[in-house]
């Protein structure tokens, strides 16, 4: 495998890992209108994702930092002609952010829902506008032989696209919705699995249909298998989840993400980017990668900050891995649930 070959997987690992890892941080956030009850409630919810969910979200930064040192003619073309879709999730992530750090700053009732309906759209919007991007990508886009984009906004909302907007929306808010039932206790957790088995069967029905097109228009012998996969992996989810299986039904949701996104990746090669007007001006590994001894130097860098990077992070999981409680907030007992006995994550 040639350099740039291997960077095009390096660049799949950390896109698969900032969508496994921030995409059950937006789907707690977007359930906060459905198991949010009260102020408590959301503070449970928030808690559950406190102390990791800006970790998290460095990923989409090492991808984008990686992606331009890489493939910077694949950044340029993505970036420019994508440019309103990346600044929508832009300022999504910042709403997102500001709003877990404003929250808790006054106790006014109307101040903190204002800011639990920023954080619900915060993390909503970016959930839909990833897959937008992503399925365009697959799709291909109209360029010119300089690699320009050449269509309007309006041509990114196909239907496929919106399809693949639709599925990585329900995959993180099902993703979520497992980890609210992981990490907490009580009613919450109960809540959590109720509704893990509503969100789930609609799921399923929407990735499937985006898989299978996905597939059969864009996809080989390969990406389909990784497919299959997924589905698989996905249908598995739903099953430990009515088991009350929450750890093998997280753990299998993440699988289905991170072989969804992989497929994806591998449906796509050679090309990073398709020219959907003519193949010729179509951006490929080869013609969007930086040189050799830019991808060498890089190589040796990953080598070293990768594994330590994935051993903070593993640690962080570690130290905060206690379930949540509404008595971890009020420090009440909360009737017909034990108490965890955590602290709280994060004062929101």
């Amino acid at each position: 495998m040639d350099l740039p070959t291997l960077w095009f997987f390096i660049l799949g690992f950390f896109f698969i890992g900032y969508f496994v890892l921030d995409g059950f941080d937006f789907g707690v956030g977007m359930t906060l209108p459905f198991l949010g009850r009260d102020d408590t409630d959301r503070r449970v919810l928030i808690n559950t994702i406190g102390p990791i969910w800006d970790l998290n979200e460095t990923w989409v930064i090492v991808a984008g930092a990686s992606m331009f040192a890489a493939f910077p003619e694949w950044y340029a073309t993505l970036f420019s002609g994508f440019y309103l879709l990346m600044l929508a999730i832009l300022l999504a992530l910042i709403l997102r952010g500001v709003s877990f750090e404003y929250r808790h700053q006054r106790p006014d009732a109307a101040w903190k829902r204002r800011f639990d309906r920023m954080i619900v759209i915060g993390s909503a919007v970016p959930a839909f506008l990833w897959g937008l991007v992503f399925a365009n990508v697959v799709r291909g886009v109209p360029l010119d032989a300089g690699f320009n984009f050449t269509g309007s906004l309006s041509d990114l909302f196909n239907p496929f696209a919106i399809l693949g907007g639709l599925t990585t929306l329900l995959l993180f808010f099902t993703h979520g919705v497992i980890f609210v039932s992981l990490k907490t206790e009580g009613a919450i957790r109960g809540r959590a699995r109720a509704l893990a088995v509503r969100s789930g069967l609609l799921t399923i029905v929407v990735a499937a249909g985006f898989l299978v097109w996905t597939t059969l228009s864009y996809g080989t012998v390969w990406s389909g298998i990784l497919s299959a996969v997924a589905a698989v992996c996905l249908i598995a989810s739903y099953l430990a989840n009515l088991r009350g299986a929450e750890r093998w039904s997280f753990a299998l949701m993440a699988t289905t993400i991170g072989v969804a996104v992989l497929s994806l990746f591998v449906s796509l090669m050679p090309d990073v980017m398709p020219a959907s007007n003519d193949p010729a001006n179509s951006l490929t590994i080869a013609n969007a990668s930086s040189s050799a001894y830019t991808l060498s130097l890089m190589s040796w860098v990953a080598l070293i900050f990768v594994p330590l990077i994935l051993l903070y992070q593993g640690f962080t999981y570690w130290v905060f891995r206690k379930r949540l409680s509404r008595s971890t907030i009020t420090g009440e007992a909360e009737p017909g649930a034990a108490d965890s006995g955590g602290e709280v994550a994060a004062n929101v």
